[in-house]
């Protein structure tokens, strides 16, 4: 287990573990060299029962409640950095796997999404996690914030692409 600072990765790797599911966590602190050129590192490389294998990037989140009819807002962006970052790996790695986003929400406790969404217990905290292939991200992201080089996905399409994280790895 390698010493995770964010809560977030803390949380998807007691997942992972408990679940049984083999992985290699990857050290965030050093950057791969591939063709000369710097890439951002990934989180996790998750071998799933009957693949594809999983090259994740988790994004810790949480979910907004914007009006008082509690109507949820699932943040999902990410930096333009992580998206190239995650296709070349997927490149680089090729046949049998496929990079992703891992959304990794801590929810609050009187949180109504605790009796919608599969959860998972860490530390006194419930984090759901969620999992976006790049190659379908990628389609559908949209300009966050230029200064920032950010990218999202309207709510719509994130609650289409989503697919919790157990669905995928222990199928």
């Amino acid at each position: 287990m390698v010493l995770r600072r964010n809560h977030y990765d803390a949380a998807f790797e007691s997942y992972l573990r408990t679940s049984r599911t083999p992985y290699v966590a990857v050290d965030e602190k050093r950057r791969a060299l591939a063709q000369n050129s710097s890439i951002k590192s990934l989180d996790f490389i998750v071998y799933a029962k009957q693949g594809p294998n999983l090259l994740i990037d988790v994004k810790g989140r949480t979910e907004i409640f914007p009006d008082q009819r509690n109507k949820r807002r699932w943040e999902n962006w990410a930096t333009v950095e992580d998206i190239q970052g995650l296709q070349q790996w997927q490149e680089l790695f090729g046949e049998g796997f496929i990079s992703g986003l891992v959304f990794a929400y801590q929810l609050p406790a009187d949180s109504i999404s605790n009796n919608l969404e599969k959860l998972y217990a860490y530390k006194g905290n419930l984090y759901a996690f969620y999992l976006v292939k790049i190659d379908e991200y990628r389609q559908k992201m949209r300009p966050r914030s230029q200064s920032w080089q950010t990218v999202f996905l309207h709510q719509r399409d994130f609650y289409e692409m989503r697919q919790p994280v157990e669905t995928i790895i222990q199928s």
